[in-house]
């Protein structure tokens, strides 16, 4: 895959204090997962990356350019979409968007017509003609985010993209980002808290703690199972069929009511665990093999720092 920044040994120190710590990582083309606790570093190395702040030292690079002596050519290709309100009080919707655009050197004509159609698919209907300050809290994200695309960017960087969303509008807000990863090749930067959000559409996750890179490898990659095992949900009692499966030399847990963890190839238990269901008559749910989940990653990396 496209290797799309390149950062090495990037350290950035606030007088005492270090906010980066010999970052070393590369961002691949497609949706990397930026995580990390309050005060891990996230918003520092942003700002590294868009050439607001100047790092004590290391180096990188950013597509062609080189990061923090060409932050202005950097900035042109980046979409970025804050965490914070970013408008000025009096503009419409419509407006907001289309100066966001002329900013860019994109002409008023072009940059209205483009301030349309990316208002559109972000899903802000007759809503764009009305002053932004009247606006909801999901409203000003989609506006945040229509800011951030209506140039065509081809890197965005998203600082908690589904915060204040109802559950419907986070939905749709994450095809979004998928569709324009996925379609249109974009590579995104997700910053956000909500870890399914990251699990849901990410391919790759860097976790950030105490300004060192703790974890960065594909999504694929750290979800698999240290030892393998096969994951049924059932929908009746399972008490019995613990103890046909230890009959049969099989090791057997049961985390939680109606889940059991058979340790083992998953592709060897499968057919085992559907004649151990049909034997007691219990129904299946779903069987899977056993994956890790991105809470328990995100933990034990917070864990591995402290």
């Amino acid at each position: 895959m496209t290797v799309l920044i390149d950062l090495v040994e990037i350290t950035k120190y606030y007088g005492r204090f270090r906010a980066l710590d010999r970052v070393s990582l590369q961002i691949q083309a497609g949706i990397t997962g930026l995580l990390g606790p309050n005060g891990a570093g996230k918003t520092t190395l942003i700002k590294v990356l868009l050439g607001l702040v100047r790092t004590t030292s290391g180096h990188g690079r950013f597509l062609d350019f080189e990061l923090g002596r060409q932050s202005r050519q950097i900035r042109s290709l980046v979409g970025y979409m804050p965490e914070d309100d970013c408008f000025l009080y009096g503009m419409t919707g419509i407006e907001s968007v289309q100066f966001v655009a002329q900013l860019s050197q994109i002409p008023a004509i072009e940059a209205l017509r483009r301030a349309h159609e990316t208002l559109d698919f972000c899903g802000l209907a007759q809503e764009r003609y009305r002053t932004v300050e009247t606006y909801s809290t999901g409203m000003r994200q989609k506006l945040r985010f229509a800011q951030a695309i209506v140039h065509d960017p081809p890197i965005l960087i998203l600082d908690e993209p589904t915060s204040g969303l109802d559950p419907e509008e986070r939905l749709v807000m994450l095809n979004r980002i998928r569709l324009l990863a996925k379609d249109k090749g974009k590579g995104v930067l997700l910053c956000t808290h909500i870890l399914p959000d990251v699990q849901s559409i990410s391919d790759s996750v860097v976790i950030l703690a105490g300004g060192r890179v703790q974890v960065s490898q594909t999504l694929t990659e750290l979800s698999r199972a240290t030892i393998p095992a096969l994951e049924l949900r059932l929908a009746g009692p399972s008490e019995v069929m613990v103890e046909r499966f230890r009959e049969r030399g099989i090791e057997v847990s049961q985390p939680a009511h109606g889940h059991l963890v058979l340790k083992g190839n998953p592709d060897e238990l499968t057919q085992t665990a559907w004649q151990v269901a049909t034997e007691c008559g219990v129904g299946v749910r779903s069987m899977t093999p056993a994956r890790n989940t991105l809470e328990e990653i995100f933990l034990n990396a917070i864990r591995g720092e402290s």
